[in-house]
Formats: structure tokens, sequence, C-alpha cells
């Protein structure tokens, strides 16, 4: 690496952007730097960067394994690594390669001596190497990058100078320099920086691997072992942390990963296809997706149930009425098992046989791997008999006596195979047997509420629940232990039931998790009322709960607008404060139908209207309102020739409007969003405070401005 120098005629503002005209053709060669020009220095590092990681690139496709494996399935596998590493090393064109740059005041690791001569890092999404292999681009995640998040004018951990880089799609344009150790420039807000976070959004979610800020790093890299909860309002960016801690960990912790693989759960397919190509850009192309529903499909839904039953059914105590009648289908022999072998008779009576099931019961093994060991332990009270006759037999024997048909015959009568979806549609459509199992757990009323009208007679021809899924995946773990994965990652989590985090908890068992959420936009009717709580039914109550407060997302105006409602929502909960410059905008605006000429006119052409006044500006455009209205909006979007955009859809230059019912707004953003009819958006909901909470995620989306449209009156929690 280059030694550190600072660069010459040093401006005489150091937080200011210098910029050029126009951008180079970093793609190809480029001519001798001029010396006194730092921009046109770190332009020519840029290309030269690029030309490297094209090489790494073409070293990799260059790979002959013909005569490296041994068998074809070693093939496949070796270049399924290979195709793997060749889209990792992919030069995103619109993506820059770095981002920024520090100076180091001493070698890192190295006594800070009098004299020592520091080194100079390009902080990037992913390492490049020259040919000789030393490194021209730093992986973000690598510890030598670190200060690049955490230095700062007290404490500026070794760092001469910081600076960031401002692009045009994936040509430097700008940059700007921080001398922290220089106690005569003062500690202003990064310009870069700002405009970055405040960078119009289209398309899907971007990462935030150049704008991390302090706490979000402490989370990122925390370490695999301890389970993280991030509290976080509307645009605190818990879930682009969360997302930035899976690729740490795959930085960090790769080989042991690799082997026991991570997860990221969302809350729907929208939510899912919005952030899936965060990943990717860090060079992470092996984290699966998938939502709680997608976990539990044990069987096809096709029913719903109302909220009564849907609060009982994912209450935590229907595991223990699942674990009772799980247990119910063991009894206790009454008879004893005579085993034959050649001209001798073994015989094990039936008390000896009710102590080992009797064992097997208090040590509280899963139903199936009781039932795989009471064979074995059949045999092996056999096998104590042939060696008191002074027999030797050995562990074959022992397994050929638990095949006896007489030890099989006794195993299925004692511990009789159990269906998990026939265990469950038998409790929700036999009261008789409900209620034997639920005895003490559940009320009369719950067992009630939970019981079908019309019972099915079969498993498939049952319209079962998303509900009843997350029943059938706990019956099925009390079957047989579920795959623990290494991580999970599970966002949006305050909208789960204890029983759907008990389903998630079954898949990191032996694993960590990175729980996100903001218990204020809770809006299921089992919606998490403590983190603590939801922790505990996860399986991770010694996860470390962490709480981001500061708003790089919303202006100010709509946050402070929106958290009037938090007192009713959410009490005792910090409300989000703002750190954008841009105060964007807010305006509410009445909608008064039969004012646009027409007789027919219900007020929806005026919302059409506020939609084509944002789709003048740069950026997306969402028109979020109540389920119920989407229709007409839909209509009315169509007569004024808009055409528009579903919830997940990528947005492009052509079309940048998304037509968003509030029940699928959360988790997504917008640079302007109309929201049609706040009042209709908590009459949608069950009850007011769930309505509430739905208006809260609806105000909050917009990233550069908001327009409230409404012609009934407003929320009073709202004056």
């Amino acid at each position: 690496m280059s030694s550190q120098s600072a660069d010459p005629a040093r401006p005489d503002d150091p937080k200011a952007v210098h910029a050029v005209s126009g951008p180079a053709d970093l793609a190809g060669p480029v001519g001798p730097a001029d010396p006194t020009d730092p921009l046109a220095r770190e332009r020519a590092h840029l290309s030269s960067s690029r030309t490297a990681l094209r090489t790494m690139r073409e070293d990799v496709e260059s790979l002959d394994i013909r005569d490296v494996t041994a068998n074809w399935v070693n093939a496949e596998a070796l270049q399924h690594q290979i195709s793997e590493r060749i889209k990792a090393l992919a030069d995103l064109s619109d993506t820059p390669l770095f981002f920024g740059r520090l100076d180091y005041l001493h070698a890192p690791g190295a006594e800070q001596a009098e004299g020592a001569e520091g080194e100079r890092f390009y902080i990037g999404r992913r390492h490049v190497h020259d040919a000789a292999g030393d490194p021209m681009v730093i992986d973000w995640r690598a510890p030598v990058s670190q200060p690049f998040y955490r230095a700062s004018k007290r404490d500026p951990m070794d760092i001469g100078l910081r600076r960031r880089f401002g692009y045009t799609g994936g040509d430097l344009t700008a940059y700007e320099d921080e001398h922290l150790s220089d106690p005569a420039e003062a500690a202003t807000t990064s310009k870069l920086l700002q405009q970055e976070i405040e960078r119009p959004r289209v398309g899907p979610m971007r990462d935030i691997v150049a704008t991390i800020q302090p706490e979000q790093d402490e989370i990122v890299r925390s370490g695999l072992a301890g389970t993280v909860c991030v509290q976080g309002g509307p645009g605190t960016g818990k879930t682009a942390v969360g997302l930035h801690r899976v690729a740490y960990l795959l930085y960090a912790f790769r080989e042991r990963l690799a082997r026991t693989g991570t997860l990221v759960i969302g809350p729907n397919r929208s939510f899912l296809h919005y952030i899936e190509q965060v990943l990717p850009a860090l060079g992470e192309l092996e984290v699966k997706q998938a939502t709680v529903d997608d976990l539990v499909a044990h069987v096809e839904v096709r029913g719903t149930d109302d909220a009564a039953a849907a609060v009982v059914k994912g209450d935590a105590r229907m595991a223990e009425v699942l674990r009772h009648a799980m247990r119910s289908h063991v009894t206790m022999p009454t008879e004893q098992v005579v085993v034959v072998r050649g001209s001798r008779r073994w015989r094990v009576p039936a008390y000896e046989l009710e102590d080992i099931v009797r064992e097997l019961l208090e040590r509280d093994m899963r139903y199936g791997a009781a039932r795989e060991a009471l064979p074995q332990r059949i045999a092996h009270a056999v096998l104590v008999q042939m060696e008191r006759s002074g027999e030797a037999p050995d562990d074959r024997v022992q397994d050929a006596v638990a095949r006896n048909s007489a030890v099989k015959a006794a195993v299925k009568e004692i511990w009789p195979p159990v269906d998990p979806a026939k265990l469950v549609l038998r409790l929700l459509a036999d009261a008789d047997y409900l209620a034997v199992h639920a005895d003490g757990v559940l009320t009369d009323d719950e067992q009630k509420t939970i019981l079908w009208a019309r019972p099915a007679r079969s498993v498939k021809s049952a319209k079962w629940s998303a509900a009843d899924a997350v029943l059938i995946d706990e019956a099925t773990d009390l079957v047989q232990r579920t795959h623990s994965l290494g991580h999970v990652v599970l966002d949006e989590a305050q909208d789960l039931s204890p029983m759907q985090y008990r389903a998630v908890g079954r898949r990191c068992t032996t694993g960590s998790a990175t729980v996100l959420g903001d218990l204020a936009q809770g809006t299921t009717p089992w919606a998490t009322r403590s983190w603590e709580e939801a922790l505990a039914h996860l399986g991770k109550g010694d996860a470390v709960v962490e709480e981001l407060t500061a708003g790089f997302r919303v202006p100010t105006d709509v946050i402070t607008y929106a958290s009037r409602l938090l007192p009713h929502i959410a009490p005792g909960l910090a409300p989000v404060a703002s750190v954008r410059e841009n105060p964007g905008f807010f305006e509410l605006r009445t909608i008064t139908p039969g004012t646009g000429g027409d007789e027919g006119d219900d007020g929806n052409a005026q919302v059409v209207a506020a939609c084509e006044e944002l789709l003048r500006q740069e950026g997306s455009v969402g028109l979020i309102a109540a389920d119920a209205r989407v229709p007409a909006l839909t209509e009315a979007l169509s007569a004024a020739g808009i055409a528009h955009l579903d919830p997940g859809e990528e947005t492009t230059p052509e079309r940048r409007l998304t037509l968003v019912p509030a029940s699928l707004a959360k988790g997504l953003e917008y640079d302007y969003v109309v929201l049609d009819e706040p009042r209709a958006v908590v009459d949608g909901e069950p009850d007011e405070r769930t309505g509430l909470r739905r208006l809260y995620v609806a105000l909050t989306r917009a990233v550069s401005g908001l327009i409230v449209t409404h012609a009934a009156g407003l929320p009073p929690q709202l004056a």
C-alpha cells in the first residue's frame, strides 16, 4: 500500500465537496493522472481497481478443473462454487467499486512509534487486489475498514484523513475530506453523506454500506454467538442494518455459516422482492429468503380465521395443548413381549416394558425419537437375559431383536406413529377431544372459538388457515426436531404471534438471530407487546435489545405529524428524530366531491391529480389507500391514463407510480406519497388501535414528501 500522504493544496473549507463538470470514461484506459488534481488521481485508482477486478474474474473463469476432481459429483460442486465466485466478482457499472478512503497515521496493528509511516486504504463493497496480491480496495467488513464508520474527532482511531466519494451512476465525480486528527478543524456534517441518504429512491431497496452510522455499525459487527433485537421506528434503517449484519457475519464466519446456512424472513413476498438486491450488491449470493408462511407450508392454506380464532391459535398455550394430545397416543403395556430366536423364547414382562416407557416419557424426548428408541430398549432388555444365560450377543443381535415382529407389534401398540396434520385436524374438529387435551389450558369459550363450524373429513379436504399451518409445524417438531440454521434475520417481527415466534425459533435453536421491528407498527390482533416476551417465545431470552431513534428516511415534518399517534399506539416509545437536512414537504389536502364539473365526481380525480403533481418530481411515487379503496382508485388512474405498479414490482423511469393497499405498505418506501383517506385506513381494521397503527405505517413511507388527501374527517388522534 502507498504510504499516507496529504494531497497538495488542501482547500480552505476541509469539508467542502470537490466536484468535476462531467464523468470520465472509467471503463476504458486512462492517461497519467495529474499530480496536482486529487480527483484525477482517485479516478485513475478507480480505473486501475476495475481493471484488477476484471483480471480477478478472468482468472477464475479460466480455471480448468478437469484434472483436479475425482468424480462427477465433486466436479459439479466445484463448478458451482466457481460460478458463484464469478458472479460475486461482477463489476456493476452503476455501483461504486469504492466509496471511501482512510489514511492511517500509523500502520494498523503496529506500535504507534513516533515517525512511523501510515497506510492508505480504499474502502468498498468487495476486496480487490492487483497482480502481486496487494489490496487495491478493502472490503467494508474488514477490521481495518471499521474506522470509516466509527472514527470521530473525539476518537480518531489513528485516522489522519477520511475521504468520502460522490458518484453519478458508477462515475466518480466528487470527494470530501475530513481531517480527524487536526484539532483546528471543527466537526461538521458530511454533505456527501447527507446527499447519499437523501438520494431519490427508484427501484428496489439499496444497500447503505456507504452511509452506515456508528450506532448502526455496532449492531452490524456484533458477533455470531449472540442474538440482537433492534427496535427502530420508521426510517431508522433497521432492515438495512439486519441485511448488512448478515453480510458481515458471512464475511467473519464464512466457513461456519456455509455449513449451517442463513435465512432472511420477511412479512410478505412484496417486501422480500423489494429487499432482494441488497445482499447480491454486497457480493453475497447464497442467503435464502422466505416468509413465515413458507416455513410452515406443510399443508395448502385455503381458509382464513376471524381475529378471535387467530389470536387463540397463535397463543403459546396451544403448544401445551398439542403436547398433551401428542403424548396421549402413548399407552402403557398390559402384556409381555415374547421374542423367539431359534429354539429359545425370551420374555420381557409388562412391568418391565412399563418402566421403559415411563423412562422415555420422563426424558421428554421428541415423540418420533422416543418411538425409534423404544424397540432398541426392548431389545436391550432381551440381550441382558441372553447374557445372564451365558450367551455373548453383540450389536447385530440387538438390532435383529429390535426388528423382530413381536417387538415391532408391541411398539406399534404402545407408541403408534402420529401424523401431525391429522392430530391438528382432530383437535380442531372434535370438541370432546379438544376438551380433554385443552383442559386447564384453554377456557371453554376459547375452545369453542377455534373449533371448526364444519369439520373436515380429511387433511386434504380441510380448509386450513395460516394459523393452522403454524400449529401443524409445532406438532411436526414434537415428532421430529426441526433443522436449525446458523443465523436467521427476522424482519417486521412485531406482527408475529407467539406460535409464529416459536416456529422461527425452531429454525435457529443452535444458531443466533437478528430480530428487527417496531412495536408502534404492530398491526395484527396478536401484535407483540414487548420484546422481552417475544424473545422468550423465540427461545432467545438472553438477546440484547438495541434501539435506533435517528431517522434517515422520513422528513422532519412528516415524522413529527405521524408521531402524534405514538401516545395512542405505543405509549412510552421514543419518537424518531429525523436527521435529514432536506425538510421535504407535507400537505393536508381536503377533497371536495362534486367539484370536478362532473355530477358523478367522487373526489378520486383529485387524488389522481395529486399523484400527477408528484410524478413531475424525480423519484418514485406511492399512492397508499385503505384496501377497500384500491379498486376505485385503480379505475380512476386508468381513466386518467396513468399506468401504475403493484407493491413489489420494480419502478422504472417510465413507470414510477405504485398503488399500495395499506395492508401491504409496511417495509416499503417511496420518494413521494399520496395517502388517501386516513379515516378509511383506520376503519379498515378490526379495532381502532390496530387501525391507528396501520395509519402510522402508511404516514411514514415517504422519503421526500407527503400529501394526505381526505374527504372524511381526520382521526381525532391526529389533531
